[in-house]
């Protein structure tokens, strides 16, 4: 028997609070469950800073991963002997589940943003580079590797195989929802999965939804709605994203200044140079990064010793409502007086925008196309786009909200001298 077709001689299960149990039966991805590689996402928190928010949300990249993987073989099971459906497609599906994720850093986007890497290049580096992931996925075949990076990257062929990764109503999505909802505490995220599932039916290049099934999609999708703007767009978890992206700037700017650290940032010289190996890269943990934050809480620049306190100690920045396009004038006279006063604008002012849009139909020729969800109508099965069947999908469907804050250190504020005319109207402009 080929290594492809190897089964475990039992069958392996994770007891997973979303899905009750993730099941395994493949020894290819037995093995890539063990690779160090995967293992690596137990130390990357699936939320971020969200955590400093909802105290639960300490879960992992590495139980989201297991989680795809799972929907995905549920809905392969479903789709076994149905027309448009390519059996042999099966194990680069499970694979590409499972590895979908496997290139995110820690904290992964602040990262990302200060260090201008992007995690889907480095999931395709870990597939197809001098790892152990790559050695597993070799003995599948010499082109497999490629097969999976090509799926993550929305690249192969087949597109109802990159639907089920990577679409308005995809596997990823339908975990994290669950998951995240789950381990926030917030019931915003909760949909009827099992129905979506059932009324899934594979076509020629996109997962399509049988028209008996469109309130659970209605449901999906105003679920993802609520977890963007009451989870994942949470005004304090930006506080601390904000404060996390100043400590890695401000620690680039003193290493570039030639400034001598009492903890030499021996992990992160390759990242300020901005030319990551993959072995450097895959190094660098979330353990690694909150040590170095609590070792330069004692390091004698002021303002890098500032940051670190309050991201360890939650010591947060406050906000308010702040449209930077409305409000120019105040901002250029806020960086004034911050200045005046002693406080480095550059890191103690900083406005922070989130937008989402929750659902969008086809605009061919865009620059980011979305491939919408089709219903399959009864009788004549034929497709309609779901916007154009939903009354509640078609209220939101291409609105792209958008959120200002501008953050900023309210008791560095409040301990200049109360006679202070520069106080006085940093405060009318923040609170009037």
């Amino acid at each position: 028997m080929s290594y492809k077709d190897e089964r475990l001689s039992e069958e392996k299960v994770f007891k997973d609070p979303v899905h009750r149990y993730v099941h395994v039966n493949d020894q290819v991805i037995w093995d890539l469950i063990g690779a160090p590689e995967f293992q690596r996402l137990r130390r990357v928190k699936q939320l971020g800073t969200s955590y400093v928010t909802f105290h639960g949300a300490e879960h992992s990249r590495f139980n989201h991963s297991l989680g795809v993987y799972e929907i995905v073989r549920r809905i392969l099971n479903n789709f076994e002997g149905q027309p448009n459906w390519n059996q042999d497609e099966r194990l680069l599906c499970l694979c590409a589940a499972l590895l979908h994720d496997l290139g995110h850093g820690p904290f992964s986007h602040s990262f990302e943003k200060v260090f201008k890497l992007d995690h889907e290049d480095f999931t395709r580096k870990i597939i197809l580079g001098d790892t152990h992931i790559n050695q597993i996925l070799r003995r599948v075949g010499e082109a497999f590797p490629q097969k999976v990076a090509d799926v993550i990257n929305k690249t192969y062929e087949d597109k109802l195989v990159v639907s089920l990764i990577s679409s308005q109503i995809d596997a990823d999505r339908m975990d994290y929802l669950q998951r995240d909802a789950y381990y926030t505490g917030v019931s915003y995220g909760h949909f009827d999965m099992e129905r979506i599932l059932r009324v899934m039916r594979p076509l020629e290049d996109q997962v399509v939804i049988k028209e008996s099934g469109m309130h659970a999609v209605e449901d999906y999708i105003m679920s993802r709605y609520q977890m963007y703007w009451q989870v994942y767009f949470h005004p304090v978890t930006r506080s601390a994203e904000v404060i996390l992206s100043k400590i890695l700037h401000r620690a680039k700017s003193l290493f570039e200044q030639g400034y001598a650290f009492k903890l030499k940032p021996t992990h992160f010289l390759s990242f300020f140079a901005e030319d990551v190996s993959l072995q450097e890269y895959l190094r660098l943990d979330e353990h690694v990064v909150l040590y170095y934050f609590q070792m330069w809480i004692d390091e004698d620049d002021e303002i890098l010793s500032d940051l670190c306190e309050r991201f360890s100690n939650r010591h947060l920045f406050k906000y308010i409502e702040f449209n930077p396009n409305l409000q120019m004038n105040q901002w250029m006279e806020l960086y004034r007086l911050f200045t005046e006063a002693g406080i480095n604008p550059d890191y103690y002012l900083v406005v922070d925008s989130s937008s989402d849009l929750p659902y969008d139909f086809y605009r061919p020729g865009e620059e980011e196309e979305r491939l919408p969800i089709h219903l399959l109508m009864p009788k004549t099965n034929e497709l309609r786009e779901l916007s154009r069947h939903s009354d509640i999908v078609e209220a939101i469907s291409g609105k792209k909200r958008t959120d200002h804050k501008l953050y900023f250190p309210q008791d560095f504020l409040e301990a200049l001298p109360e006679d202070s005319d520069i106080k006085k109207r940093i405060f009318e402009i923040l609170f009037h």
